[in-house]
């Protein structure tokens, strides 16, 4: 089948490597714009352009998709069929109609659970114990469309949003596969999404990603699994930022947030307590915490995410 791709980061790599392994035309791809990274601020282009140039696709990096370039761009390259995986950027109707059929999706998500940017993050942070792909038709709304193929996996209890990203990219590749087959035998289904079911994984911040210790300690454990590895979950620790990338379940009763002591980073929530694995002091390295404590004993009963002038 000929087709046009549209995708930005690793996760939508895997699928377009495997419309290329499965002998599809990819008449062109889009992406987004280089951006400037590192810390000499050098435009690099995004994990989808590297991947088609090696194979020697044309890549177009339109800056919008509603001033007739990207669609006079498609009208030259007549795709019979629009792939879309976290490309970024919204298609409007003129383009949605375009091809002969239709523009198709994967989306990091059992939807209609998680719609949104971020759903594969939003799952972790929820405590879902199953997360998945789903392949369908794309509409004018935001994740509405028709689903063509839903394909679940269990979301492990310690499991980071990054493996679980790396997991369904694969998993994604292996749908979107079977989708473009069904679609070139007339044999797509094609079920309507309950939007009563529906909940928004809108896009993560740091403001998102603060600790707040009076919540439940199993609560504090997903923030920390669903914000690794950006934001990445953070608190303060005698004033200054602590990030944390790794917890686990710990015992332990105190006030939310106070450092329970011993030689683990153990910290009473709301209810339960948490410890803390691996962090990174402000102006540190990431680490192991029980290595952080031997070299900078905190006493017990201190307080994270206590400003300084709160102090008792």
């Amino acid at each position: 089948m000929r087709i046009v791709f549209m995708g930005t980061p690793d996760f939508a790599v895997p699928c377009l490597a495997r419309l290329l392994d499965d002998g599809h035309e990819v008449a062109g791809v889009f992406t987004q714009p280089d951006k400037p990274r590192g810390r000499g601020y050098k435009l690099m282009p995004p994990p989808v352009k590297e991947l088609a140039l090696e194979r020697g696709l044309p890549v177009y990096q339109p800056a919008k998709m509603r001033d007739g370039e990207a669609l006079s761009i498609l009208r030259e390259l007549s795709p019979e069929l629009v792939v879309v995986v976290a490309y970024g950027k919204i298609l409007p109707k003129e383009i949605l109609e375009l091809p002969k059929y239709g523009c198709v999706n994967v989306h990091g998500s059992l939807l209609p659970r998680w719609r949104g940017a971020a759903p594969i993050q939003w799952s972790v942070i929820a405590g879902d114990a199953e997360g998945g792909v789903t392949t369908m038709y794309m509409a004018e709304g935001l994740d509405t469309g028709d689903m063509i193929l839903r394909r679940a996996t269990p979301i492990g209890p310690d499991e980071t949003s990054d493996e679980l990203y790396e997991r369904l990219a694969a998993l994604g590749a292996q749908a979107l596969s079977e989708t473009v087959t069904l679609i070139a035998a007339g044999r797509a289904p094609r079920e309507p999404q309950d939007d009563a079911a529906s909940c928004y994984a809108p896009m993560l911040s740091k403001e998102l990603a603060e600790i707040d210790f009076s919540k439940p300690a199993r609560e504090v454990h997903n923030l920390v699994r669903g914000m690794n590895s950006w934001p990445v979950a953070h608190t303060t620790l005698g004033g200054k930022l602590l990030k944390v990338y790794r917890t686990r379940a710990a015992q332990g009763k105190g006030a939310p947030g106070e450092l329970l002591g011993g030689k683990s980073f153990t910290v009473a929530c709301g209810e339960g307590a948490v410890e803390l694995v691996e962090i990174q002091a402000e102006g540190g390295r990431r680490m192991n915490a029980v290595d952080y404590l031997r070299g900078h004993p905190v006493a017990a009963g201190t307080r994270l995410g206590e400003s300084p002038n709160e102090r008792e």
